[in-house]
């Protein structure tokens, strides 16, 4: 079921300050009647806005002619901005409304996030974009930013000296390992002629006596 609401405030897009609306009765009662932004119809109501008709009408021209002048300073506005990407220009992310409005903050825009529209909802990849802010009633801006790949240094994989070092003084044991002494050879063993001169002292046999 719906109720007929008059708006006290102007809300987009449902409609601008004095507007009658149908809109679904909890919408109404959970949100609309408790926040203010709109009177629930009845005939008090409606002689209450038409008696402030002129006002409210004077306060729309007000914001429509602040929004053309908002208009024209945002289209003036060249954004530019860089991100990390792969060769192919794809970012490594993505560019979206949140990075629009600060961006626009950057510039002195106070531009809530829900009023920026981005084709794709997104930006993806390097390029000249056009997107999209809504302003006061039926006027919108229409801006461009171009997104460049950010460069990225590239990472030596060469290891540290330090390594290096001790890599080439595990080569020098194993060199000196290698025209030393063999292993498990200890200083102490006799020389070949050395061990066959015992073995034939041993091997002789004594004369016999007399």
């Amino acid at each position: 079921m719906s109720m007929k609401v008059i708006l006290n405030k102007d809300i987009s897009p449902l409609g601008e300050e004095g507007d009658i609306r149908d809109v679904a009765r909890g919408y109404a009662r959970n949100f609309l009647l408790p926040q203010g932004i709109a009177f629930r119809y009845t005939e008090r109501a409606a002689r209450l806005f038409e008696s402030r008709k002129e006002e409210i009408a004077e306060r729309k021209k007000r914001k429509r002619d602040d929004a053309l002048s908002v208009k024209e300073r945002l289209e003036a506005l060249e954004l530019f901005v860089t991100m990390p990407a792969g060769a192919n220009g794809k970012l490594y992310g993505a560019v979206t409304s949140q990075t629009l409005m600060d961006e626009l903050e950057k510039q002195g825009f106070s531009v809530e996030r829900k009023r920026i529209e981005i084709p794709g909802n997104s930006i993806k990849s390097t390029g000249k974009y056009k997107f999209t802010v809504k302003l006061y009633g039926n006027t919108t801006a229409e801006l461009f930013i171009s997104i460049a790949a950010q460069e990225i240094k590239a990472v030596s994989k060469e290891p540290p000296a330090k390594d290096k070092r001790r890599h080439t003084g595990e080569r020098r044991t194993e060199n000196t390992s290698v025209t030393g002494e063999a292993p498990g050879e200890s200083a102490g063993t006799a020389s070949v002629p050395e061990a066959e001169a015992a073995v034939a002292e041993q091997a002789t046999v004594p004369e016999a006596a007399e």
